[in-house]
């Protein structure tokens, strides 16, 4: 039996190509979230199970913590107990399955180790594993998390060859096995699910897409307000996907006015995966400081613009479609303004993640 831990929607996003291959493949695995974010109608729109087991109350709004560091540490310690109490009272286990690098991911990671658990028989399951910025504190939890997570875990199952390479010298005591990333089972899964319920482009002509939210960016009012000023020299339809805690950081540090009063930026509210994924094939220019969608940006071969310092991802940046700004303003200006005015040309380039059918890979090597 297999145990999926699963507390964020992103890790879901990544881990539902799995889930499904388990149920065509009618082999049993219980399904639980530890609450970090609120999966919402996630579930029924990638057609898996909803979770058998929630160990704490989902937030009402995107997250629990609005950035709260003293918050998110106690209520890690909490699920890190709960989730080792959960593995003691389950029997048959033969695998504990995590994904990524959230507070989850390293609460599930530990609780799951022999640390914990020194004459456990079951293996413990790192998807996603090997990822590193270089910097600890960049991004900020997911860097310690990631570290944690491959530190304790028997499997890791890397997402390229710079992935495995990152590991083996760490010297990992688990088992190291390179399969590639399931984002591209997930944008092909949720493009087919795009065409199917006639979603439609936010613009008829070029568009860019914008997506912020990380917490070393956020919290630093310098380096929002240099986001903030990348983004109001968009000169065509842009769209800003707000989520809450950025809104409220944006409130809070007097940027948020700039930005409504601006003619080309438009503050949208969050959109789900299926529809950003298909706003992603079709818009001119993705400007963002997220980890995944550097990854998706390569599947529809859009250039993506960085709004950060260093990155995870570093695969991208051999493609010609990824590029790190460091949040140099003027450097910025000028990346973006060319790419929407000349566009780019895309050299051929094998997708450092892999292709299709990484998700039933992993489930062959499970069984």
């Amino acid at each position: 039996m297999i145990l999926i831990v699963i507390g964020t929607r992103a890790e879901l996003i990544k881990t539902f190509p799995v889930m499904l291959e388990l149920d065509r493949k009618k082999i049993p695995y219980t399904f639980v979230h530890t609450g970090q974010h609120s999966l919402g109608d996630l579930c029924d729109k990638f057609s898996v199970k909803k979770p058998d087991v929630i160990l704490t109350k989902e937030p009402k709004a995107s997250t629990k913590f609005y950035t709260k560091v003293p918050r998110a540490i106690f209520w890690n310690g909490w699920v890190i107990f709960k989730l080792w109490k959960l593995l003691l009272r389950t029997k048959n286990l033969d695998y504990v399955l995590y994904h990524g690098d959230t507070m989850t991911t390293a609460a599930i990671a530990i609780a799951s180790s022999r640390l914990l658990n020194p004459f456990k028989k079951y293996k413990n399951v790192h998807l996603e594993a090997g990822l590193r910025s270089g910097k600890l504190m960049e991004p900020f939890p997911e860097e310690i998390s990631r570290k944690i997570a491959d530190r304790f875990s028997d499997i890791l199952l890397a997402v390229s060859e710079r992935s495995r390479k990152n590991l083996e010298k760490e010297r990992h005591g688990g088992k190291i096995i390179t399969v590639g990333n399931t984002v591209v089972d997930s944008i092909d899964i949720a493009c087919k699910l795009a065409v199917k319920a006639k979603i439609k482009p936010l613009s008829q002509g070029k568009f860019a897409l914008i997506s912020v939210h990380r917490h070393e960016n956020i919290k630093n009012k310098d380096r929002l307000s240099k986001i903030v000023e990348i983004l109001c020299s968009l000169k065509i339809p842009s769209y800003f996907t707000l989520h809450d805690n950025t809104k409220k950081q944006l409130i809070d540090f007097g940027l948020y006015d700039r930005l409504v009063k601006n003619k080309f930026v438009k503050l949208i509210d969050p959109l789900d995966y299926i529809n950003f994924s298909y706003q992603m094939k079709h818009c001119e220019i993705l400007v963002v400081d997220g980890g995944s969608i550097q990854e998706e940006s390569l599947v529809f071969k859009k250039p993506c613009v960085l709004l950060r310092e260093f990155t995870e991802r570093q695969e991208g940046l051999t493609t010609g479609l990824n590029f790190l700004t460091k949040l140099d303003v003027e450097k910025s200006k000028t990346l973006i303004d060319e790419i929407i005015t000349k566009g780019i040309k895309v050299k051929k380039f094998k997708n450092p993640y892999g292709g299709s059918g990484v998700s039933k890979e992993i489930v062959k090597w499970l069984k």
